[in-house]
């Protein structure tokens, strides 16, 4: 069975199929991006090229991702989250049949992966703006509001949105940071990270997806000035989450013996995957629930220029230099970074849930 191999990633000397030329016509944004490139470099490499086409085709789905995720926060706001759930599981099926048609049957390369993902993304936006405009909604969009500008509600929510983006743009620069020092290491540490790191993604599941319950729930009570059903339901969507993220870690580590050996690796990096998951898992399990969901639910309460603060404090200064001392000084390598990666939770939750005994967000309010 012949096995088609993406631009970028073949072998030398490996005859070379004819590939479709799907970007001859190209945007002035587009074209401004590869000159720069080429410029910097006078023979890039095929995966380097690659890498350049995909970002400028992502880069024209942004605003649909913009577009999509303003329509889920208002279905999942009155509790429809069964909605947004239904158009991802139909948007990652267009993905993954676009994939399979542009890579395997049009030859497309990179650009058979990026523009896939173009289309899926627009097929949500679309979706979930036609459902917001129903008037069987208790909260829809309206016609004449969309390009209405209203100044003190903007500032508003613009006290919100900046923090938080500045947070998660922050947060991405210290992960590239982070990588940089991972490929310090030898191969079979990078190897070994890389595959904990898909098995940390489905270890978090229980806590990243009960992230949005908090904003919901503990929004909605203080929208209704209810601070005693915020309390209330801040203790029980923490136990709750605490609950099923101990049982929900201990079952996926239980399974990562048997996930690893799926992978072809050697026994050094296989046993070093493993002591980075039992590591993630830990502080998964008894942290990060204090860490994320929590601090998502005190953001709820308008409380957002102090949970960035010290987001922001832990992620930089924490993780960072602690990756730096335990990683390179005490030559820990990824086991470093991972036990950095743990202490920054562990700092960071112990600071919101002081923050949420001291009562100090019931002072706070959004609108």
């Amino acid at each position: 069975m012949k096995q088609t191999v993406p631009q970028g990633l073949r072998e030398p000397g490996t005859r070379k199929r004819p590939e479709r030329s799907w970007s001859r016509r190209k945007t002035g944004f587009r074209r401004k991006a590869e000159e720069g490139y080429l410029r910097r470099s006078e023979n890039p490499p095929a995966s380097a090229v690659g890498s350049v086409n995909y970002l400028c085709i992502s880069a024209y789905s942004y605003p649909m991702l913009a577009i999509y995720n303003a329509g889920a926060a208002l279905y999942r706001s009155f509790g429809k989250a069964s909605t947004t759930m239904y158009i991802s599981i139909v948007s990652n099926i267009v993905n993954v049949v676009g994939n399979c048609i542009g890579v395997f049957l049009l030859h497309a390369g990179v650009e058979g992966v990026a523009w896939p993902s173009l289309i899926s993304r627009t097929l949500s936006a679309v979706l979930i703006t036609m459902f917001c405009f129903s008037e069987n909604n208790p909260v829809q969009y309206v016609r004449s509001w969309i390009f209405k500008i209203d100044g003190e509600l903007q500032k508003k929510i613009l006290r919100i949105a900046v923090p938080n983006g500045i947070e998660s743009g922050l947060f991405q620069l210290v992960k590239v940071a982070l990588s940089s020092i991972a490929a310090l290491f030898g191969t079979y540490q990078i190897a070994a990270n890389g595959v904990a790191q898909s098995i940390w993604t489905m270890a978090a599941l229980v806590s990243v997806s009960m992230g949005p319950a908090y904003i919901t729930v503990i929004g909605q009570c203080m929208g209704a000035c209810d601070i005693e059903q915020a309390e209330f339901y801040f203790k029980k969507l923490t136990k709750i989450t605490l609950a099923f993220s101990i049982g929900w870690n201990i079952l996926i580590f239980a399974v990562t013996p048997p996930l690893v050996g799926l992978y072809a690796l050697s026994e050094e990096t296989k046993r070093l995957t493993i002591q980075l998951v039992l590591i993630h898992n830990v502080f998964n399990a008894l942290a990060f629930t204090f860490a994320d969901p929590l601090g998502k639910g005190l953001r709820a309460t308008g409380d957002v220029f102090f949970t960035t603060a010290v987001s922001l404090f832990t992620t930089i200064v924490v993780r960072l230099l602690f990756s730096i001392i335990l990683g390179i000084c005490f030559n820990m390598g990824v086991i470093g970074i991972a036990l950095a990666m743990g202490i920054d939770w562990t700092v960071r939750g112990i600071i919101f849930w002081v923050r949420f005994r001291r009562s100090a967000w019931k002072k706070c309010h959004v609108i």
